[in-house]
């Protein structure tokens, strides 16, 4: 199947040869004759799959086959995140290349005077954060009754992340008769009662839900947890790819690694929400360049990571969830590219091993790094060999030594080495 398949306008057809698009995703050619069509549409995909392009294409050419008011905002997208909001504005400038048709972005952690000059000036297209939106909207900056289409990205992360109040007073403030789109990697219950409550008879498709894409190879790596920065380092010196992302559960863990990193010689960076605004997209554009290779980054930071160079994830602090999972790898093994993701585990991540492979209905494989020395301590933060009983510690049994010769560990390790998982 291609593109020209779909009965969008030429001057879409001709920016999707430029963007290098050469065929479509399995939920692109499921959604965007749905949402042509100007139907409601419940959307599932895994991250990483094409998505974004799934409704900016027919919303373009909707858009474009009704003129309406010059730069009356007919169109809302809300977001979760200020990333994802950037990315999303880039793919309708890229695929909008050849249209009138503008964007415009509102978000938190920046002034607010730019944004209120654009909402009042016009644009066809918002692409928002809820709390920023609310905030123009009660200064009068934004006009909704020319709203035509609602879009909710990622709106399983939106729910997750507190916004669900939000969310419904924006819609409270939309026309009630307009098209409906909501994407997301997953739809717990709770979502699903949300979208009952505001739309009409809607679609519903279902591409990989629940599961990550099949362009990514897993692996979890067992480790103590003193260790996990040291057996990072090593795992880095085997990766050739110089596009890496690491997740960590907090900022300052982020900030840990990031230093460590930079201290063994790797050239990262972080992201995380103590940085502004024009720091976290001065880093994500060096990111995307590869100027900076490692990026270091926490779970709200990281949503609208679109780098489709990214070789490798890794989880330095495991995920707390299956669907923080999903969402964390698929920053990698995006649309038809391959990807690895790797998750350091120690002794108390088991129960949520079991809870991903449960979720995701396969093991994931186990690794043991070849060559990696365990008979290693921490002293002073830095890992040092110790040779023998008496060492630098001062004789001190050395971290995680006890856990590497306890029967539990030597058992996985011989159930890695005979069958490849835990």
């Amino acid at each position: 199947m291609t593109f020209t398949q779909f009965p969008l306008n030429e001057r879409l057809q001709r920016a999707i040869v430029e963007a290098g698009y050469l065929e479509p995703t399995p939920i692109q050619a499921e959604a965007i004759p749905i949402v042509l069509t100007g139907s409601d549409l419940l959307g599932t995909a895994q991250t990483g799959t094409g998505k974004t392009a799934a409704y900016v294409l027919p919303l373009l050419h909707l858009l474009m086959s009704n003129p309406r008011e010059a730069r009356k905002t007919r169109a809302l997208v809300l977001t979760p995140t200020r990333e994802l909001a950037e990315q999303v504005r880039a793919t309708i400038k890229a695929l909008g290349r050849h249209t009138t048709v503008r964007a415009t972005t509102v978000y938190g952690g920046v002034g607010m005077a730019a944004q209120d000059r654009a909402l009042r000036n016009g644009t066809e297209i918002i692409v928002a954060c809820p709390g920023r939106l609310l905030d123009h909207a009660t200064r009068g900056a934004v006009d909704f009754s020319g709203i035509e289409c609602l879009v909710l990205d990622e709106a399983d992360r939106m729910l997750d992340m507190g916004f669900l109040p939000d969310i419904k007073r924006i819609i409270n403030l939309l026309p009630r008769e307009r098209q409906t789109l909501l994407f997301g990697a997953t739809f717990a219950p709770e979502l699903d009662r949300f979208a009952a409550q505001i739309m009409t008879t809607p679609a519903r498709i279902a591409v990989g839900e629940s599961a990550p894409a099949t362009t990514i190879a897993h692996a979890i790596y067992m480790v103590p947890a003193q260790l996990k920065t040291t057996l990072l380092i090593a795992l880095l010196e085997g990766i050739t790819s110089e596009s890496v992302l690491i997740f960590t559960h907090t900022k300052d863990r982020a900030d840990m690694v990031a230093k460590s990193l930079t201290r063994a010689g790797y050239h990262a960076d972080v992201m995380h929400s103590n940085r502004t605004q024009q720091q976290r997209q001065h880093t994500l554009d060096a990111f995307r360049a590869g100027t900076i290779p490692y990026l270091v980054a926490t779970d709200i930071a990281a949503r609208g990571i679109d780098v489709s160079t990214v070789s490798h994830v890794i989880n330095f602090d495991i995920p707390e969830t299956a669907d923080t999972y999903i969402h964390r790898i698929g920053r990698t093994g995006r649309a038809t590219r391959s990807g690895e993701a790797f998750t350091l585990v120690t002794r108390d991540d088991y129960d949520i091993i079991r809870l991903i492979e449960r979720s995701l209905g396969e093991r994931l494989p186990s690794n043991v790094l070849e060559g990696f020395d365990y008979q290693q301590t921490v002293t002073g933060g830095s890992p040092t060999l110790v040779r023998g009983r008496a060492a630098a510690n001062g004789g001190r049994a050395h971290a995680g030594q006890a856990y590497l010769s306890s029967p539990a560990y030597q058992a996985i390790i011989a159930s890695v080495r005979q069958t490849g998982s835990v």
